[in-house]
C-alpha cells in the first residue's frame, strides 16, 4: 500500500518495486486531489498500472486501466454499474463473512496490532473459525518480515505490507532508496517460500 502523502521519489520506487514484483499495489492517499493521483499514474509505466487499486476517485480504474478499487469506510459504496475488481477493508469475522463473497478479496486489519508477532484477538478468532480465513482474505496490519512466517501459517491469502517497506525511506532526507529495495527483497523471498 502506498504512503497516504505524495512525494517527489514516489514513481521511482513504486515502479522499482514493480520490477521486483510486486503483485498489487493500493493507491491510498486519503483526502488528496485527483490530479496529484494522476500525475502518479501518469508516471508509472502503462504495464503495471493493471495490478494497481485505487482506494479513492473510483474514475481513475477505467481511464487508466487499474485493476480496480478498494471500498473502505471512506468510500462504502460500489459505483453504479460498476464491473471489475473489488476488494474491502473489514475488522471483524462477521464483515469478512458479509463481504467475502462479493468481492475478489477482503483485508483483514490490523492483525498485528502494534507491529507485533502475536495476531489480534479477531485475527486469532477468525483464523480459528473454520472458513473465515483463506486464499481470499488478506493480512494487513502490522504486517512485516518479523511476523510474514504466521501469516502464511494461519492460511491468509497473502499479506499487505505497508510501514514495513516505507519506514525504510524518510521523504525528507533519505538520499536513495536501496534500503526499501533491499528490504523488499527479503520480504518477498519470505512470502515465496
Amino acid at each position: 500500500m502506498t504512503t497516504p502523502d505524495f512525494f517527489v521519489e514516489e514513481h521511482q520506487i513504486l515502479t522499482a518495486l514493480f520490477d521486483e514484483g510486486l503483485d498489487l499495489l493500493h493507491l491510498r492517499k486519503p483526502g488528496t486531489e485527483p490530479v496529484f493521483h494522476e500525475r502518479l499514474l501518469t508516471l508509472l509505466p502503462e504495464n503495471y498500472r493493471k495490478r494497481i487499486i485505487t482506494h479513492d476517485h473510483f474514475y481513475l480504474k477505467q481511464e487508466y486501466k487499474l485493476r480496480g478499487i478498494h471500498l473502505s469506510q471512506r468510500t462504502p459504496d460500489l459505483p453504479v454499474n460498476y464491473k471489475g475488481h473489488v476488494s474491502v477493508t473489514c475488522r471483524t469475522s462477521v464483515e469478512i463473512a458479509a463481504n467475502k463473497r462479493k468481492c475478489d478479496y477482503v483485508l483483514l486489519a490490523p492483525v498485528f496490532p502494534d507491529r507485533g508477532t502475536a495476531l489480534s484477538e479477531e485475527a486469532q478468532l477468525a483464523v480459528s473459525s473454520r472458513g473465515v480465513v483463506d486464499r481470499k482474505v488478506i493480512a494487513f496490519g502490522g504486517v512485516g518480515l518479523d511476523n510474514i512466517e504466521l501469516v502464511r501459517e494461519s492460511g491468509f491469502g497473502g499479506a499487505m505490507v505497508l510501514g514495513d517497506v516505507w519506514n525504510r525511506f524518510n521523504i525528507h532526507s533519505t538520499a536513495d532508496f536501496k534500503d526499501l529495495i533491499m528490504h523488499f527483497r527479503r520480504l518477498k523471498k519470505a512470502c515465496d517460500k
